[in-house]
């Protein structure tokens, strides 16, 4: 067996590591627009679309973070972030570097990816029901 090969055993706990960092960082998304935290991300009150999408990301980045429902919510948030890069950022360059979408683009694979994989170790998910 390689050393690579024994790293295999470690595979749930990197993908929690994955899930965990990934909603932490999406749930600063969220309240950025919420709460003007850590940095106010639009001034005034926010239009009903972006307000939704800030809500998605503050509710659905916590049960991402637990892992509770991590499959469909994942479906939920790769589809926001698709909507978010073509609605928002496309328009603005072809070019994901240029049009500042990067982000969007990286939380929408990562989130399909965790729909298609679960959510790993340290997740409410993997409790054991009674």
């Amino acid at each position: 067996m390689s050393s690579f090969e024994r790293l295999s055993a470690y595979r749930p706990y990197g993908l929690a590591a994955l899930r965990i960092i990934t909603a932490l960082l999406f749930i600063e998304h969220g309240t950025m627009k919420l709460f003007a935290f850590p940095a106010a991300q639009m001034a005034g009150p926010l239009p009903p679309l972006i307000l939704f999408a800030a809500l998605l990301e503050l509710i659905g980045g916590i049960l991402i973070l637990v892992g509770l429902l991590t499959r469909p919510v994942a479906f939920l948030l790769a589809g926001e972030m698709a909507v978010a890069y073509f609605m928002a950022h496309a328009p603005n360059s072809f070019f994901p570097a240029v049009n500042q979408g990067d982000a969007a683009i990286l939380f929408c694979f990562v989130f399909l990816y965790l729909f298609f994989s679960g959510p790993g170790a340290f997740a409410v998910d993997n409790r054991k029901s009674a």
